[in-house]
């Protein structure tokens, strides 16, 4: 990888609430996706929105809340998407990702995979 196409990238973590509305209504921790398909849009908001308040007020880490809830893969490693660039990830996904200072935290992310919550950490 040339040092300009690194220089363009961006690293986060993110946690992913699935529901009923996402395009793939199944996760590594709801294979069935039998509590997805009955998780409407506002209610993972709302869990999201306490799993945010839980992080930024450092009542919990970033990484273990997405050990444990995110429906991404990417929770066996505490939401590390490792790095990307443009047109890798879903427009609104890259949009809040690149608008973030490393160590911040988006407000609720939608995109047709579910609500995310991201931290930009490179």
């Amino acid at each position: 990888m040339s040092s300009s196409t690194a220089a363009n990238q961006v690293r986060a973590s993110h946690i992913l609430i699935k529901h009923q509305g996402s395009r793939r209504k199944a996760s590594w921790k709801d294979p069935e996706g039998r509590v997805i398909s009955t998780t409407t849009r506002d209610a993972a908001v709302s869990q999201l929105k306490l799993l945010r308040g839980d992080i930024v007020s450092n009542k919990a880490k970033f990484d273990e809340v997405a050990s444990r809830y995110s429906d991404c893969s990417s929770a066996k490693r505490g939401g590390d998407l490792g790095p990307f660039g443009r047109g890798q990830m879903q427009k609104p996904f890259e949009d809040a990702t690149y608008n973030l200072n490393i160590g911040e935290i988006s407000d609720i992310v939608d995109t047709d995979s579910g609500v995310h919550i991201i931290m930009r950490t490179g």
